[in-house]
C-alpha cells in the first residue's frame, strides 16, 4: 500500500521532473524526497524515473503508474477538501427537523436569521415525529433536531435547554380529569398511558410514561402510535391518556382532547440534538441563530 507522502513525492516530481523544485513544493529537503523515491522504487521492484546529471524523465512503469495513480489521487483530495468545506464553512444545505408545531414556529425564525448571516447556506425543515428523532440523525435525515428531553442515545449529543413548559396530561373530552382544574403525578396511577413506538429513546419513553407514580404506586400502559396525531386520536377514542408539554393545548386543540396540568410535576423541557461526530460549522451557527430568537 502507497503511503500519502510517496504517493505526494510520486506525483510531484512526475510532474515538476526536477528533484530541486520537488522540494519546494513539499517543504522538503532534495534529500529527503530522493530518499522517498529510492524506497518506492525499491518497493515497486522497478525504476520509475531515469536520472542523469541534466535530467530526469518517467520510465514507462513510471509513467503508467503516474497515470494510473493521478486521477484517483485527484478524487481523493477533493473529497478532502469537500469535508473540510462541509465542517468549517457556512455553505450547502443544512438539514433540521421539529418535532411539534411549537418548535416548527421557532425554527423557522431561527431560519431566517441564520440566512442573514450564512447566505450562502440553504435551511430545509421538516417534521419528526417524537419517537424518530434518533433515527432521523443517525441516518442523515437531519443534522439538528429541536425536540423533547431527554434523549440518552450513543453518539447524539444535547444542546442546553432552551424551552421549557408545564406538563400536562391529555385526556379523552368526556374524562372525569377534564373537569378539574389540575392533577397530581399520583393521579397517573387511575389511568391508562399510551406510549411512544418501542424504538424511541427509552430516557424519553420513561418520562412520559413512567412505569410507577412518586410514591410508588404501579401506571398502566396502554397502546403505542407512531405518531402524535395517532396519539391525540386515541386520546380522544377513550383508549388512554396522554402526557404532553402546555403548547399542545395551543397548537393541538381537538374538540374531543382536553388537556388538565399537573400542579406538582417538573417541566417538559426541549433542547437542539444533533450526532456528536457531525457538530460542523452550520450546525454551531444555526444552533447560536435559536438561542439568539429566543434572547431576543
Amino acid at each position: 500500500m502507497l503511503e500519502r507522502h510517496e504517493l505526494e513525492a510520486f506525483l510531484t516530481l512526475a510532474e515538476e521532473l526536477h528533484f530541486g523544485r520537488t522540494a519546494e513544493r513539499l517543504h522538503l529537503s532534495t534529500a529527503r524526497v530522493s530518499q522517498t523515491v529510492a524506497k518506492l522504487e525499491r518497493r515497486v521492484g522497478a525504476p520509475l524515473f531515469a536520472r542523469t546529471s541534466r535530467r530526469v524523465e518517467l520510465t514507462p512503469v513510471g509513467r503508467r503508474l503516474a497515470e494510473e495513480v493521478r486521477p484517483a489521487w485527484a478524487r481523493i483530495a477533493a473529497a478532502y477538501e469537500a469535508a473540510v468545506e462541509a465542517g468549517r464553512g457556512l455553505t450547502g444545505t443544512l438539514g433540521v427537523a421539529f418535532a411539534g408545531a411549537a418548535g416548527g414556529q421557532l425554527l423557522a425564525g431561527a431560519a431566517e436569521l441564520f440566512r442573514e448571516r450564512a447566505p450562502g447556506c440553504e435551511v430545509r425543515i421538516r417534521e419528526v415525529q417524537p419517537a424518530d428523532v434518533v433515527v432521523w440523525l443517525r441516518d442523515g435525515e437531519a443534522d439538528l433536531v429541536l425536540a423533547g428531553l431527554p434523549v440518552d442515545a450513543p453518539g447524539i449529543a444535547s444542546g442546553p435547554v432552551l424551552i421549557g413548559e408545564a406538563r400536562m396530561l391529555a385526556v379523552a373530552a368526556g374524562h372525569p380529569f377534564a373537569r378539574r382544574e389540575s392533577l397530581s403525578l399520583e393521579d397517573l396511577a387511575r389511568v391508562t398511558l399510551l406510549r411512544l413506538p418501542d424504538h424511541a429513546p427509552q430516557a424519553l419513553q420513561e418520562d412520559r410514561a413512567p412505569r410507577t407514580t412518586p410514591a410508588g404506586r404501579p401506571v398502566e400502559h396502554g397502546p403505542a402510535a407512531a405518531t402524535f396525531h395517532e396519539l391525540l386520536t386515541l386520546v380522544g377514542a377513550g383508549r388512554g391518556a396522554l402526557v404532553v408539554g402546555a403548547q399542545t393545548r395551543r397548537y393541538y386543540a381537538r374538540p374531543d382532547v382536553s388537556y388538565v396540568p399537573f400542579r406538582d410535576a417538573p417541566p417538559v423541557e426541549w433542547a437542539l440534538h444533533w450526532r456528536a461526530d457531525a457538530a460542523t460549522a452550520r450546525v454551531r451557527a444555526f444552533a447560536d441563530a435559536v438561542r439568539a430568537l429566543l434572547d431576543r
